[in-house]
């Protein structure tokens, strides 16, 4: 069983929807600013998905998508939709990010928060992301600072090509920057 199981999972919603709230407002308050106007958001790995609670608050007309591996997470997300009255507006599926079961070009932002160093192929899930993505549709993708990201710019740089990879510390839980945002 893994550690987003069961009662684990339960505990790990609760702990993570707390503690990451800082930085889901930032990273929401930023796609806010760019998705257009009826535009189509995926949260790759999800988890239990609080930064598209968060996302669907601030702007009410986009269409959100979630899309984590672990079947427990995704229910829980889903009562939470269920808690707001959104699932008309937020969709959340049990999906590997290495196989999405989206048809091609259909989101106009993929954004992912912490999931990163869980993917066994980092290289098969940008590919994925490139396939979901509308062109020149941005991907955006935040971890801990920590993170090897090797595999993650010699992706990019296959999937994007010719696409600057933009590096930014993000400052949201404490005084120095603990996470990475890439911006493809």
């Amino acid at each position: 069983m893994s550690y987003f199981e069961g009662r684990s999972g339960e505990r790990y919603d609760r702990r993570a929807g707390r503690l990451n709230r800082p930085l889901f407002r930032k990273i929401c308050r930023e796609i806010a600013a760019v998705a257009p106007p009826g535009g189509a958001v995926l949260d790759a790995g999800t988890g239990s998905g609080h930064l598209l609670l968060e996302l669907a608050r601030l702007r009410p007309d986009l269409r959100l998508t979630g899309a984590d591996l672990s079947a427990d997470m995704i229910a829980i997300g889903r009562r939470h939709v269920r808690d707001a009255s959104l699932q008309d507006r937020i969709t959340l599926d049990v999906a590997d990010v290495a196989a999405l079961p989206h048809p091609d070009g259909v989101f106009d932002l993929v954004v992912s928060t912490l999931s990163m160093h869980h993917w066994d192929r980092v290289d098969r899930a940008v590919a994925e992301f490139a396939r979901v993505l509308k062109p020149e549709a941005p991907l955006w993708i935040y971890d801990f600072r920590f993170v090897s990201v090797r595999g993650l710019t010699a992706a990019a740089r296959d999937r994007f090509p010719g696409r600057p990879i933009r590096r930014t510390l993000v400052r949201a839980l404490l005084p120095f920057p603990i996470f990475a945002g890439y911006a493809i």
